[in-house]
């Protein structure tokens, strides 16, 4: 047996992205490692969910090397011409990530239950009888197993986002990101998905996190990015991040969003 230690989940290194003249991220490294839990904190528009978007290759990186469980992303051309060599290759990453939106993103026309196995179906052809019995108890997981039959509709918000939690978990990823899954939730539906969310934590799923919730990403996380203006402006464990922070710019960030 080898004694070499895993790669991580998601390793990114010296990332760029830019949207036209917009360069949102300067040269970025994200690590997460498996079992691990990071969240992206910062300011609006300082390229968390761009990173977390680049890093499930939903966005294109103009540079920058981007590796899932030791495996690189392969690219064709540079600079703004740049997107990647292989559309297998890339399917099978973004299969393996799992992302959980902001706005849900259930599809209307499906019963929940629907919404929770399309994608193991049509995507990785899995058996629907098999995907229709974990489904279900993707659904018991996060606590809306009485709502299979229900139209994405007739759930409340926090109800449809756990929903859209179990749809990601039945693909069985490697990785969940999350794309500020509580911030268009009232406080107390809010809370109903952060406890989904930290009891997968508790499970060692490897997880990566973009919130506006500090107590989440502080009780959450084994690691935390502070990005700012594109680049990572400190990091490091929970208990140092909020604790002492270093830098003036995160100091003044905590005492905006902890005050309010």
């Amino acid at each position: 047996m080898s004694d070499q230690p895993a790669p991580p989940v998601i390793e990114i290194t010296g990332l760029h992205k830019s949207f036209g003249d917009l360069h949102v991220l300067r040269g970025v490294d994200l690590r997460a490692e498996a079992g691990g839990v990071v969240s992206l904190i910062g300011s609006s528009g300082s390229g968390k969910s761009t990173l977390l978007r680049c890093a499930n290759l939903l966005e294109d990186s103009q540079q920058g090397r981007i590796a899932f469980e030791g495996e690189e992303v392969q690219w064709r051309g540079t600079g703004p011409h740049r997107q990647p060599a292989d559309s297998h290759q890339v399917r099978r990453i973004r299969t393996n990530l799992s992302m959980v939106f902001q706005q849900f993103n259930l599809w209307a026309h499906m019963t929940i239950l629907q919404n929770v196995m399309e994608a193991p179906v049509t995507v990785l052809g899995r058996d629907k009888q098999e995907v229709e019995e974990a489904a279900r108890g993707y659904l018991d997981k996060v606590g809306i197993g009485d709502k299979c039959d229900a139209w994405p509709a007739q759930l409340s918000g926090g109800q449809q986002q756990r929903a859209a939690i179990a749809r990601a978990l039945c693909m069985e990823p490697r990785a969940l990101l999350f794309d500020e899954p509580t911030s268009a939730l009232d406080p107390e539906l809010e809370q109903e998905v952060v406890r989904v969310i930290k009891a997968l934590a508790a499970e060692g799923r490897t997880m990566v996190l973009v919130t506006h919730d500090m107590r989440l990403a502080r009780d959450l996380s084994d690691h935390v990015v502070f990005l700012h203006q594109g680049l990572i402006e400190e990091e490091g464990p929970p208990e140092a991040l909020f604790g002492t922070p270093q830098s003036a710019r995160l100091q003044q960030f905590l005492s905006h969003t902890t005050s309010q």
